[in-house]
This record gives C-alpha cells, structure tokens and sequence, in this order.
C-alpha cells in the first residue's frame, strides 16, 4: 500500500516539476538545430532539467528547415528525374513522356522536413525537455529572457547555459540578396521554376549541391570561384577530380575571378565580374543567381554583449572544453569554431552535457567526416595530403579505383576512387578520401578506424561482403601497405 503511495506521489510530483511555472534548470539550450536539441534531450537522459528555446517555430534549425534535408531531397529526386531522362535506355528501360513536375518536387521535400521536425518536437517532449517557441536573450549569468512568439516573455534562471545558434548565408559585398533573383542557399530551395541561366557564386559544398539539383532539372548552371580551385580544404586531388566529373555533367566553372555586383533588370540578373589579376571585366545575364560563399556564426540579439562574453571575430570564443570566459556559459557548433557540421554540433551538445553532468565530455576532431551530396558523392575524414605533407609527416598512399569495383561496375557507377593514407612508420591511419555513388556511406569505415587507431592493414584483413561498394575501401588499404588484388 505505502509502495503504491509512493510511486503515485512520485508522479504527481513529476509532473507537477515538469509545468512548474518558474523552475530553476540545470541547463537552457538557446537554438533548436541539431547541436541543441542533442544537447537538451541527452541533458535530460542524464537526469538534468532542461529547456529548449528556438524562435523560427519549429526545430532542426538551419539543417532540417532550409539546409541539409531539404537539399538532399531535391539533390535525391533530381538524380532519379536526370536518370530517368538520360541513362535508362541504356540500362535497357524505354520510357516516353517523362515530365518534370516541379511542385510535386517541392511537396515532397517540404513532406520530408515536416515529418522529421514534427519528429524532433515528439523527442523532446517524449524525454520531458521543455521547448520554448520564442527569440532568447542572455540576461545574467544565470538568466535567460525570452521572447515567446506568441507576444508574452518569460525568464529562465537556469544553472548553465549552451549557445547553439547556429550560422546564417554570408553575405557577398556589393550583391543584395532578395530571395526572388538573387538566392541565398533557402531561396535556392523554393525555386517555382527551372532557370534557364543559373549562376553558383562559390564553389564550395553548397554552391555544387544546389547547383547539381538545377543543372540535372534543365539550367544552364555556372559556377565563378575566386580562388583556383574548388572545394578549399578538401584534398586537393579529390577537389579535381570532383571538378573534372561534375564539367562533364554540364556545370561550367570560371575560376580565380571575382562578383563585383548584380543588377536586376527585365527579371534577370546583370552579373560584373572581374579577374582575380584585375586583367579583365565582365557583364553576364542570368535568370538566376545563387550566393554560396560560405556560412558566418549567427549572434544577433544574444545579448552576449550583457555578461561580457569573449569574442573571435563573429565567433564565440571557447576553450578546449567549450566554456566562454563565464564557466556555466557554453558555445557548440556553428557559433563557435571548427567546421560548421551538423553531425558536429551534435558531437559537442553531448560532450558539453557530459561535462556538465561530471563526466568526460570528448570530440575528436580527426574522425569528423564531411560528404558533399552531388553525384557521385564526396566524402573525407582525418588529414589530406596537404595537411601531411605541410606538417612534415611520413605517409603511405593507397588509391583503388571504382572502375575495377565489380558492383560498381555492374550497376553502372564506376567514377571516382577511395585513397587512404597512413603514417609510414606505424600504418595507423591518418585519412581516407573517397569519390563513389555511395561515399557519404563508406566514409563511415574510415571514421572508424581513425577513432580507434587501425592501420590500413587491419582494413585490408578485415573480410568485406561481395560484391559491394565498400570492397573498394579494403581494396585501397591493400593498397596503401601493400598491394591491392584486382588493380
């Protein structure tokens, strides 16, 4: 009897703690993308009482709303439509009529980020996080005001508090952005039509993305660099192979030259360029024009200028641990430095929720991967070798390409390579590069084996399923300490 007491008593006071109206939490997660919403529902698994504050109304911040899902929609269903249209007869399928239908395009995407930030929503509540709809303001070093979206405010005394506001399209001096001709990367998303003309500013991650959904829907699609090379920071030689595999689908590329502005006129785009040597300007007409330079950590309205939070430029500045100068005031993901990944973000809300929770909170910065969606996709993870070569370390290269790759072959998806390097001395790996339809799922296999210190030859003697896509991957460590079998 007094047991059946005490368990009901325990969930009246559950409850009662959970819509308390002015409780004090052990953590306030100001942003609701991926680092923060990770960080509030493992804060509450630790057993800490925390709250959720997003003011765009729903969660998955810039990633699930207008970045990372949305994006891979398009970029899914485009291939199926390019396929459809250019590489079924081959395959021995004959269709006739095939259409775009660009709205059903769009319904599914939209379909796709609905469900899945309708999902995000189901978790916290499920895990009793509480999620506050509203724009937050630091007030204190204990205290969070926000401006609910329903036009009430509410302050929230809190014990710790993780910044994880993410980043917003960095804007491109002397081009202003309407969403309507000239795109930011969420303009680029709700396109109604397919530009005849279409000009990628940027070519990096973004830019080539976007810029394969709409050239395999029908653009002529351009892409200027500034500097003499794409995808900067990637290895260089998985950069141009990528460049020369995405030319022959179409995409144009003018490089080492600058945007100097955009002008509309007629409902089209008046682009100038100029060389990066000065030695030549241009104008150029487009239907559309994408601005994809890059990201910059968003902080407007934090009030971070209230407690006197340390900056690095626009970034918030951290130690080792995530701390800012304040050590109950964290900073993860975009905000702060290191690569603006949502699988990062992630990595760091739970290791900052640990730390505070009296555990060992860790990231290893060496086995975040990164994968570039285009067709066939990009996929990296450890050093590149420039990065080895800069530092003065010894390494083994081992590369195997997918053409020799039975499943790749029979499938027809035999571009791109997998190169893996490791440290000449101990064979531990150090990197691994791949070009290959299935990429951002191989890379997983790398990531691996640099967090726990493999070298190329346990890869290589480790048995891999035939025929399959990742036989590539064993082939290449095969390669890199010895000798590969079928190249």
């Amino acid at each position: 009897m007094a047991a059946t007491f005490n368990r009901a008593a325990r969930r009246q006071f559950s409850r009662f703690r959970y819509f308390s109206t002015n409780p004090q939490y052990d953590v306030v997660v100001i942003g609701g993308g991926p680092g923060g919403y990770v960080a509030a529902i493992k804060a509450a698994q630790l057993g800490l009482r925390a709250a959720c504050v997003e003011g765009r109304g729903t969660l998955g911040g810039t990633c699930l709303n207008v970045g990372c899902i949305p994006s891979k929609a398009l970029l899914h269903n485009s291939h199926l439509y390019h396929e459809a249209t250019h590489e079924f007869a081959a395959r021995g399928i004959k269709l006739s009529g095939v259409e775009l239908d660009l709205d059903a395009m769009m319904v599914a995407k939209k379909k796709s980020v609905t469900q899945l930030t309708g999902g995000v929503e189901f978790l916290l509540k499920k895990n009793k996080v509480d999620y506050l709809k509203g724009w937050a303001t630091i007030s204190g070093q204990n205290s969070v005001s926000v401006a609910m979206n329903d036009g009430t405010s509410k302050s929230l005394d809190t014990k710790n508090v993780i910044i994880a506001t993410g980043s917003e399209s960095t804007p491109l001096p002397g081009v202003e952005t309407d969403e309507v001709n000239v795109l930011s990367s969420t303009g680029a998303l709700e396109l109604t039509q397919v530009p005849g003309s279409f000009l990628v500013v940027g070519g990096g991650v973004i830019g080539l993305e976007m810029g394969s959904v709409w050239s395999r829907l029908g653009s002529n699609v351009e892409v200027v660099e500034f500097l003499d090379r794409i995808l900067p920071g990637m290895d260089d030689e998985i950069a141009k192979e990528t460049q020369k595999i995405l030319k022959k689908q179409g995409l144009a590329f003018t490089m080492k030259t600058a945007v100097k502005s955009a002008v509309i006129q007629d409902g089209q785009v008046h682009v100038t360029m100029e060389a990066r040597d000065g030695s030549k300007t241009e104008t150029k007409v487009y239907d559309k024009v994408l601005v994809a330079i890059g990201r910059r950590p968003y902080t407007q309205g934090l009030g971070l200028e209230n407690v006197g939070i340390e900056m690095a430029g626009r970034q918030v500045k951290t130690d080792d641990h995530w701390r800012t100068n304040f050590s109950n005031i964290y900073a993860i993901g975009d905000v702060t430095t290191g690569a603006m990944l949502a699988h990062k973000a992630e990595e760091e809300g739970i290791a900052v929720v640990e730390i505070i929770a009296g555990k060992a909170g860790h990231v290893n910065y060496n086995a975040i991967p990164g994968v570039i969606y285009t067709f066939p996709e990009v996929a990296s993870v450890g050093k590149t070798e420039e990065e080895l070569k800069a530092a003065g370390i010894k390494y083994n290269k081992g590369k195997f390409g997918m053409g020799a790759n039975s499943r790749a072959k029979t499938v027809d998806q035999s571009v791109g390579f997998v190169k893996v390097l490791s440290d000449a001395e101990t064979d531990r790996i150090l990197g691994a590069h791949i070009i290959a339809a299935n990429a951002g799922e191989m890379i997983a296999e790398g990531v691996i084996a640099i967090e726990y210190g493999a070298s190329s030859e346990d890869l290589a003697r480790t048995c891999h399923a035939h025929p399959t896509l990742s036989e590539a991957f064993k082939e290449a460590c095969m390669a890199t300490y010895d000798k590969p079998i079928h190249a």
